[in-house]
Parts: C-alpha cells; sequence; structure tokens
C-alpha cells in the first residue's frame, strides 16, 4: 500500500497538529461524556475560527446584496465577493477568475455541466464513460441528460482493489465517447485516480473530462492547468468552509458556448418581452443572490490552508491513514473495501457477522463519529455484493491518538455484537 503523500513523508516537515486542532472549536466538546473524536470527513470537514469569523463578520458589519447597489456596505460585499472568486481561482490556478463560477456546492456543478454542457453537445449514439465507484452525483445527472438526448451512459469497471481499470477504459475511449465524468478521490474507498492520466486518453478521442475535486482540493493541492481537465468541481464544506457553496472551473472556451442553465437576476444584460440577452462569464451561469457569505467563507478556508504547510500537512495525514490501515490489517474480523495502491483520507471496512449500522451507533456512544451505509455510491457497494460499509474519514486535525480510540470502540462492538 502507499498513499498518495508517500513520496513526501521522508522530508523534515513540522506539522504541529495540536496547534491545529485549537483552531476548531466544535473538537474541543464533549460527546455521550466522551471528548469527540470526528471520522466523518468525507462527509463534511469542520471550520476553523477563521472561517467562523469570516463568515460573522460579513453578517455583523457589510451584510448587502452584491453588484447591484452602489452604497457602501453593497460595494464592500461586491469587493469581498470578487476578492473570494480571486482566491479560489489561485487556489486552483486557473487563468482568469471569471471561469471560477459560485454553486451550491459539487453536486450543483456537476448539474450544471450536464444539464447546459450536456443537453447541447450529446446527440444519439454518444457515450459518457463514468466509473462504478463514482459517487451518485457524478451518475444521475449524466442518467437525466442522456436521456433527453438520446446518449448513453457506460459504467467504467473498477479492479476489486477499487482501482479503475484503465484497460477496459482504453477499450471504451472511441470516437462515440464525448465525456468522462471521475472523481479526484474517491469518497467510498479512498482511491486516488489517475485524472491526469485519465484526461490525456479522453483528450485522443476528443472526448472531455470533468473531474470530480469534493474529495481532494483538501487533502492534495489542485492545478487545473497542469491537470488540463475540461472541468473541476468542488465543495466548500469538505475544505473547512462553509456548506451550500462550491466552485465549478471550467475551459473559458467552453463555458462561453454553453448556454445558461437559470434564468433570473444578476445573469442578465437586457431584459425585454421580446428577447432577452445575457451577461458574459462568470454571471451568466449565477442567476439569483449568491451565496456571498458562503463565498468569503470558502476564501478563508482558502487563505487557513494556504497559510499552512501542505507538505507536512499531507505527510501528517498520510501518516495518520497508515497508521489506521496497520490497525485494521491486525484486527480480527475486519475486512477492508478499496486496496488500490494510492490511496487517501479514507478507511472503509466490515465488521465480520456485524451491521455496519450498529457499529456505527456503538463508535457514536463512545464519542466517534463515523459515517455508515453505502455512502452514495451504491455501484460500487453492489460489485463487492454489500450493501454499505463502515467510513473512518480523516482530515488533517486527526490523530494517532483518535485512531487508537476508534480501535478500541471497534473491538468493544465486536466483544458486545460478535
Amino acid at each position: 500500500m502507499e498513499t498518495s503523500a508517500k513520496n513526501i513523508r521522508q522530508q523534515e516537515r513540522v506539522f504541529d497538529v495540536e496547534a491545529v486542532r485549537r483552531d476548531f472549536p466544535i473538537l474541543q466538546q464533549q460527546v455521550n461524556g466522551h471528548p469527540l473524536v470526528y471520522l466523518d470527513n468525507a462527509a463534511t470537514s469542520q471550520k476553523p475560527n477563521a472561517v467562523i469569523d469570516a463568515i460573522s463578520d460579513y453578517y455583523r458589519g457589510y451584510n448587502a446584496n452584491v453588484h447591484r447597489g452602489i452604497h457602501a456596505l453593497a460595494e464592500k460585499a461586491t469587493t469581498a465577493i470578487e476578492n473570494a472568486r480571486q482566491s479560489l481561482a489561485n487556489f486552483i490556478n486557473s487563468p482568469a477568475p471569471e471561469q471560477v463560477l459560485w454553486t451550491r456546492g459539487t453536486t450543483e456543478a456537476i448539474n450544471l455541466v450536464a444539464y447546459s454542457w450536456g443537453r447541447s453537445n450529446l446527440k444519439p449514439g454518444d457515450r459518457v464513460l463514468v466509473p462504478i465507484l463514482e459517487h451518485h452525483s457524478s451518475i444521475v445527472p449524466w442518467q437525466m441528460a442522456t436521456e433527453s438526448t438520446g446518449a448513453e451512459v457506460v459504467p467504467v469497471p473498477v479492479t476489486p482493489s477499487g482501482e479503475i481499470d484503465m484497460v477496459a477504459l482504453d477499450a471504451l475511449l472511441d470516437e462515440r465517447v464525448k465525456m468522462v465524468a471521475v472523481s479526484h478521490i474517491s469518497n467510498a474507498l479512498g482511491t486516488v485516480n489517475p485524472v491526469a492520466d485519465i484526461v490525456v486518453r479522453a483528450h485522443r478521442v476528443g472526448a472531455k473530462v470533468l473531474i470530480d475535486g469534493a474529495q481532494a482540493v483538501a487533502h492534495t493541492p489542485v492545478d487545473v492547468q497542469a491537470l488540463n481537465c475540461d472541468f473541476y468541481a468542488f465543495s466548500g464544506h469538505k475544505m473547512f468552509g462553509p456548506t451550500g457553496i462550491g466552485v465549478l472551473w471550467g475551459r473559458r472556451e467552453l463555458l462561453e458556448a454553453m448556454p445558461p442553465w437559470q434564468g433570473g437576476g444578476e445573469m442578465i444584460e437586457q431584459v425585454s418581452f421580446a428577447g432577452t440577452s445575457y451577461q458574459g462569464l462568470p454571471y451568466r451561469f449565477e442567476a439569483g443572490t449568491p451565496d456571498i457569505a458562503g463565498a468569503i467563507g470558502l476564501a478563508a478556508a482558502v487563505d487557513y490552508l494556504q497559510h499552512l504547510d501542505r507538505v507536512a500537512v499531507a505527510a501528517h495525514e498520510a501518516d495518520v491513514l497508515e497508521y489506521t490501515l496497520a490497525q485494521g490489517a491486525a484486527f480480527d474480523g475486519l475486512t477492508r473495501f478499496g486496496e488500490a495502491d494510492h490511496v487517501a483520507g479514507v478507511f472503509s471496512f466490515l465488521l465480520d457477522g456485524i451491521p455496519p449500522s450498529d457499529v456505527g451507533m456503538l463508535l457514536d456512544q463512545q464519542g466517534i463519529a463515523v459515517r455508515t451505509g453505502h455512502h452514495c455510491a451504491q455501484p460500487i457497494m453492489a460489485q463487492y455484493g454489500i450493501p454499505g460499509t463502515v467510513r473512518a474519514s480523516f482530515a488533517l486535525y486527526n490523530t494517532r491518538a483518535e485512531v487508537d480510540r476508534l480501535f478500541e470502540g471497534l473491538a468493544k462492538a465486536r466483544r458486545m455484537l460478535g
């Protein structure tokens, strides 16, 4: 097994995890009489004081709508949200800030592409390739788009270890394929997919690539220009930012050719009953009042991450995950799902004979928060012949001591329920 950060673990970097933990007020509490161990970061991460304060400052000091007002508060809010857009553009190395579109999160971003690009470009006989391990939000929007266009969604096989079968992918890639939708990191298994390689292969046949980066942006730097992808989507709440805000990044020429997918205020240039003209990027895709506080909070999360040594953070996360995997391998009656060569952030497993929901409830009684179920990834669960797993997922503030607590809790679950 090799984590995505193995190549940097040998570098001497200092990461003070206890100092970082003090930045997250929610981690200081007890749950059911025990210190909280929060291992549900793939569902949503916790928020540092810097993010909470940025949102509070907006509502306390300059709450106003953006772009249309000329009074002082409106101008300050407008400046703040456009500075936030620039921060996000810098964060993913976008060539220009107008290629960064505000969405409610990864799900809405993928739906935007499927609806606007998909319905404009797909036709009968076309194909959209989606690996079996994908989140439902990378599957269902494309099913909806292909139902209305006559194209089809084709699943890409996944190996028993939880890796995309690249030989099978190559066999499927031909001139019929117009889009490949793939996650950067699997939310259910933690597999780090070879997205840059997939982009190269897809582009050879003229296909576009949309990358679901929801699980990646908190764990690894993302450079959309280096990836050379066509679209990249992610959510704020999985990278220490607020819920209800996210980003769709797209190539300028693709975004400019796509029709708006929602109508209303902000996205228009001129409206009359004879016809309406639309604004340019990015506003043509941002109908109505945006989540101003969310965008400001997301920019604060980016600033927080950027002020950390991300090499040291990645090394720390790799160490915690490898410690977890070693503990899991030695734990009797535990079966791990997803054993790819490159993994990040996720430990997905079952205890023999014990339903995952029962494991999750008993861990919760001990103050340990994990996720149980199919993780919005039913096709890969069906491949394994299981309804779901227990998933412990990690962030930069988790520690080896918390992993010890997890396995102490699992030992108790096995004694009580096994």
